[in-house]
């Protein structure tokens, strides 16, 4: 049985991130797997990634081969601080209400009053 580090895809269509996961080589990319071991946002500038650090040595030091991918994520991230963000809500702008001008009734009302 051999066990791959890889990215599983999750997201909308066009949004997509990526899982860090330990699986099987013979499971399918977004199938069954071992262990979630880190997070990978492309979407972001710079690139959002957590990783849990302890548990990919684990693995690593297990005979654990990354993917080509993977081997370069954690080439250029496995040192740095996780850069993971938070997502952002999305809030509507709302325009400021306005006093209402009068009716055309009461204007005319008015007028016959005085």
């Amino acid at each position: 049985m051999a066990v791959k580090l890889r990215l599983a895809r999750h997201g909308s269509k066009k949004r997509p991130y990526y899982r860090l996961v330990v699986a099987n080589d013979s499971a399918r990319r977004d199938g069954r797997f071992l262990e979630h071991v880190g997070s990978y946002d492309p979407a972001h500038n710079p690139p959002a990634v957590a990783l849990k650090r302890d548990r990919i040595q684990h693995w690593l030091s297990q005979g654990a081969k990354p993917t080509y991918t993977v081997e370069n994520l954690l080439a250029k991230f496995m040192d740095a601080a996780d850069t993971a963000v938070r997502p952002v809500k999305k809030v509507r702008a709302v325009k400021p209400v306005e006093a209402a001008p009068a009716p055309a009734a009461e204007a005319a009302s008015e007028q016959a009053d005085a």
